[in-house]
């Protein structure tokens, strides 16, 4: 545990010496780069407001939301392309535009036809869709073609197959794209926010932040999205987690 504290202490002091020396050197440059101390104070004053966990709850509901979405539509298209190479010749193009259109491009078209409370749910799902349907493809390629064999030969049914074969060779993969795919939605999820400017979300508050040069507001909100994106992670992955125990039995 020490060991991990150990280098988020020394940023912190890297963090506290830049506020520091701006500070010093240029006129207001505590605008500039708010202090952790100040930012830790700011989180305090926030946390027990009502406004706060509106904006925490509204933000995680179409982030979150569209991760889930993705990570089930990304499963379910993966498992019906990995017998079928016209269906995953199909999608190759959408899935490669996915990958490398920038989040912004998607985010200003998205905003033609959707409304602002809507884009960060759809950016989540696109974002996350690609990593965690080539991942989870890729893993039932790699099913070990015996067991299918010995399971046709014994005429395994195909809900046991599904869960003593096909599982436990794709949940590794997938769990390695979910945590990969969860930070990407935070990531293009806030910054749908910030130029949606859908009312009470995390987003909103961060360009409010940017416009007042609310420095310590600005810092203190990426800091939630931070621990938001852990917390999610670590749940999710534990879940994940407990379902491959319960597979590989």
């Amino acid at each position: 545990m020490a060991s991990k504290l150990r280098p988020v202490l020394f940023w912190l002091l890297v963090w506290q010496g830049g506020s520091m020396a701006l500070a010093a050197a240029v006129p207001n440059g505590s605008l500039l780069l708010a202090s952790p101390a100040r930012v830790v104070l700011r989180l305090l004053e926030l946390l027990p407001t009502a406004a706060f966990w509106q904006a925490v709850a509204n933000s995680s509901l179409h982030i979150f939301g569209g991760f889930l979405l993705s990570c089930a539509l990304a499963a379910l298209l993966a498992a019906l392309a990995a017998g079928r190479p016209w269906l995953e010749a199909l999608l190759a193009p959408p899935v490669a535009a996915a990958k490398a259109v920038p989040v912004a491009s998607f985010i200003i078209l998205a905003l033609v036809w959707l409304d602002s409370r809507s884009l960060p749910l759809f950016i989540s799902v696109l974002v996350a869709f690609p990593p965690v349907y080539l991942n989870v493809l890729e893993g039932l390629r790699r099913t070990d073609v015996r067991l299918l064999e010995l399971a046709r030969v014994y005429r395994v049914p195909l809900r046991r197959r599904i869960w003593g074969i096909y599982l436990p060779q794709a949940l590794p993969y997938f769990r390695s794209a979910a945590s990969l795919a969860l930070g990407l939605c935070w990531k293009a999820g806030a910054a749908a926010e910030v130029i949606g400017l859908p009312a009470g979300t995390i987003g909103e508050r961060l360009y409010t932040a940017k416009i007042y040069l609310q420095t310590p507001d600005l810092f203190a909100w990426t800091a939630v999205i931070l621990l938001l994106s852990a917390g999610f992670e670590m749940l999710f992955l534990a879940a994940v987690d407990g379902l491959a125990g319960k597979a590989g039995r």
